[in-house]
């Protein structure tokens, strides 16, 4: 079974930085693709980033050279350092896990970005 849980959402203002976690458990976390979603309010469900396990990654084009989507398999953990935030991040987080046929998600997690 594969769990996963987000935090490190919050209220910060334009310009400001935050750090989202991604603590997943199973067994075989090391051989997971992780991708951080965003859907905000109105708009559908869109790729932010993701990491193989081999540890290459995927940016959307509006948060290229501001976030960055890093993992820790001894800790089961992918974070997404978020810097440069601007109001069009804000949205609801997601966390997404794959491995095999597995496909699991998290509760997700706010980020809004006050002007």
């Amino acid at each position: 079974q594969v769990q996963v849980v987000e935090s490190g959402g919050g209220l910060v203002q334009a310009g400001g930085s935050l750090r989202l976690s991604c603590a997943a458990s199973g067994t075989f976390f090391n051989l997971a693709t992780v991708g951080w979603y965003r859907q905000a309010p109105g708009k559908q469900r869109e790729l932010v980033a993701d990491i193989i396990t081999g540890g290459s990654t995927n940016y959307a084009d509006s948060v290229k050279g501001r976030f960055t989507i890093s993992r820790d398999n001894a800790r089961k953990t992918v974070y997404l350092q978020m810097g440069s935030l601007k109001p069009e991040d804000t949205a609801v987080y997601y966390c997404n896990v794959r491995i095999a046929s597995i496909n699991v998600w998290g509760q997700g997690t706010q980020v809004t970005v006050s002007s």
